[in-house]
């Protein structure tokens, strides 16, 4: 009995300190905004067959505080493609996710707006870029993984760079 005494106390101990570790978990996830254009489809489907158009793909992630302890994630999503001056489709998507943040400072909660919850989004964005860009009569588009620690470093050098500039 002596032994169940001393192991209570650690137990306590270690379950206060899982308590206290920052972490963060999703509570819902979700598309936002969809918008598929299609503006050439028989121009498109006749020039097109057989070419691979240009596809430029743009993104922005936004991380804001909706409450104590919740945040919302965009990602938002531009892609173009065009054959000459032809223009096949065009996509805009925002694809959010509602995040549940304890324990993090100000400082780790930046990185993990940025980097670590679009980490998490991204195939789900990725699967419903597929499946519109099919659904519109094209062949899947598959996003190559994208490197958001990149993306989060220059975000940060750009608004340093801000800065000295209006300073």
């Amino acid at each position: 009995m002596a032994e169940k005494e001393k192991k209570a106390p650690e137990s306590a101990a270690a379950a206060g300190d899982a308590t206290d570790a920052p972490r963060a978990t999703i509570v819902n996830q979700y598309i936002k905004d969809l918008s598929f254009e299609n503006p050439n489809a028989y121009d498109v489907f006749k020039v097109f067959a057989g070419t691979t158009p240009k596809i430029d793909v743009a993104i922005d992630i936004n991380g804001i505080k909706k409450a104590d302890e919740a945040y919302e994630v965009d990602l938002k999503f531009t892609i173009t493609t065009k054959q000459d001056d032809i223009s096949a489709f065009v996509i805009e998507l925002v694809y959010s996710g509602l995040f549940a943040v304890k324990n993090m400072t100000d400082e780790s909660v930046q990185p993990f707006l940025h980097i670590q919850a679009p980490f998490i989004l991204f195939p789900f964005a990725r699967r419903v870029i597929a499946d519109i860009t099919r659904d519109g009569g094209y062949p899947p588009l598959m996003l190559d993984p994208i490197d958001f620690a990149s993306l989060y470093q220059q975000r940060l050098a750009a608004e340093a760079d801000q800065g000295a500039g209006n300073a």
